[in-house]
């Protein structure tokens, strides 16, 4: 087992850190930092993302996709802005979801724009009553003549407010067991327009988190995907790559109050020395230094496992789940060796601890994470 990276890979990285620098960072940074990014800014970086082949990494270059591997993907993944990197799994899982489900001349009539990076996607399949369970959905989808009807709420969908294509997650009948029977429509919002709101949050605050709304949303036929009861499968799948992505986000928020705690212990004196000579000190890095290790390690294998095949359900939950808590502690533990100025606003690093704990929720709740681990390895389900 070889842990060192190949060269391609160093610049995969190297690229990203470049591009994040010269062409994302600076556009965040000429906005409010407590207020979700404009839309025009938005699609500013996403042309950056389209030119580096990030729209669309999971898709084969056969039809317009990055062709990545998933572990080549999260080492680039992990050195964006957090916000940029959460709206970039949205949109991006989205193409991943659609070219699973759809038809060729949907295809060649939905995703042209996404892989470009002219319009922004998202997937809404949380509802104000159905979260950790897709199939206690009950957004409504009816035909009505040529169209389809949408009729429910979607909540804490990222890039809501500013998307132009969102799959939606919607009940049509039940399956022969009664549970809810989904299946997956797009809604152009051009075509069928829908009402979205950002929702307030303690962090990711350049981020788009919203709710959206149907009321009697008519969508053509033919931007229904797939056969009714597909969709379960394609959430699992996308979601397996979603979650150590997710865990690498919280290492990078976690690798930069680990660099700043660091610089502070050579620079800020006590008890007639350089703190980082005090031994909790010393212990409290060690401890940050090996959340962030660990962290990311099992982050790459699990992206490593999916390129290989492998059955990865309960990985993929385990390097989420553990990712986002142990960083969580990490970015922590750089506050308190920042003593009072871990705690003001100077540092940054109680923006980085907001945003870090927003990560324990998306894609899977950690509390659900650990009942998927937990049937992998008993075989049994928890919650069923």
């Amino acid at each position: 087992m070889n842990f060192e990276l190949t060269v391609e890979q160093r610049m995969f990285q190297e690229a990203a850190v470049e591009m994040t620098a010269r062409d994302i960072r600076p556009v965040m940074d000429a906005h409010d930092p407590d207020t979700p990014l404009p839309k025009d800014a938005m699609m500013q970086i996403y042309g950056v993302l389209a030119r580096q082949g990030l729209t669309a990494p999971r898709l084969p270059e056969e039809v317009g996709g990055g062709g990545m591997k998933m572990l080549d993907y999260g080492l680039m993944y992990e050195k964006l802005p957090a916000e940029i990197a959460l709206s970039l799994l949205g949109h991006e899982c989205t193409m991943a979801r659609i070219f699973a489900e759809c038809e060729e001349a949907q295809r060649d009539r939905l995703l042209p724009e996404l892989f470009a990076g002219t319009k922004i996607g998202c997937t809404g399949t949380t509802e104000p009553n159905a979260g950790s369970n897709p199939r206690e959905v009950r957004t409504r989808c009816t035909e009505d003549g040529d169209a389809l009807v949408i009729n429910g709420t979607k909540m804490w969908i990222t890039n809501a407010s500013i998307c132009d294509t969102i799959m939606v997650t919607c009940r049509d009948g039940e399956d022969e067991r009664g549970r809810g029977q989904i299946r997956r429509v797009v809604a152009e919002k051009a075509v069928s327009p829908f009402e979205a709101r950002e929702i307030p949050t303690l962090g990711l605050r350049q981020g788009h988190l919203g709710e959206v709304v149907f009321d009697d949303c008519r969508i053509p036929k033919e931007n229904a995907l797939g056969a009714s009861g597909d969709a379960s499968k394609v959430l699992t799948l996308t979601w397996n790559g979603n979650r150590p992505l997710v865990g690498l986000i919280a290492v990078n928020l976690a690798q930069q109050a680990y660099d700043a705690a660091v610089e502070y212990a050579g620079t800020r004196q006590q008890f007639g020395k350089y703190i980082g000579g005090h031994q909790m000190v010393q212990a409290a890095l060690a401890d940050i230094e090996t959340a962030i290790t660990t962290s990311r390690l099992l982050c790459y294998y699990a992206l490593d496992s999916i390129d290989r095949g492998g059955r990865v359900n309960g990985l993929s939950a385990m390097a989420k789940r553990h990712a986002t808590t142990a960083c969580e502690r990490a970015i922590s533990e750089a506050m308190q060796v920042h003593g009072a100025m871990g705690i003001g606003r100077e540092t940054g690093l109680e923006r980085l601890y907001r945003d870090v704990r927003m990560l324990p929720i998306p894609d899977g709740a950690n509390n659900i994470l650990a009942l998927i681990q937990g049937r992998e390895i008993v075989g049994m389900d928890a919650f069923r």
